[in-house]
């Protein structure tokens, strides 16, 4: 394998502050047992000597399950109140592995109007 694509969670990404979404306040705690796993397992491939170009994609925020795709997108840090659609992630995943430019990093997307 040259390079593993992954759709990951938001929950685990740090905000502008540096702390992880997951451990802001309000931010919902239920799964936090869940969204940990899925840390240790982006650490994992940070640390894996030898493992391939990875890079690991998520919403920034949640997805927009009822909205217009945007028809673009942006990479942000963790932050509860954005929102991506499904399409709009599905074009930043095909981006990444049609024209590889993040590698082994966790980013989050928004959905934003694509510039002209």
């Amino acid at each position: 394998v040259g390079r593993l694509v992954v759709v990951g969670l938001a929950a685990v990404l740090p905000t502008e502050t540096g702390a992880l979404l997951l451990d802001t306040p309000g931010y919902p705690q239920e799964y936090r047992a869940f969204c940990l796993g899925h840390g240790a397992g982006n650490e994992a491939l940070r640390r894996a000597e030898g493992a391939p170009d990875w890079l690991v994609l998520s919403p920034a925020g949640d997805f927009d399950h009822t909205g217009q795709p945007a028809g673009g997108y942006r990479f942000a840090s963790g932050d509860a109140g954005s929102r991506i659609t499904y399409p709009d992630l599905a074009l930043a995943l095909l981006d990444e592995i049609d024209a590889p430019h993040h590698h082994r990093v966790h980013l989050g997307v928004e959905g934003t109007t694509p510039t002209v």
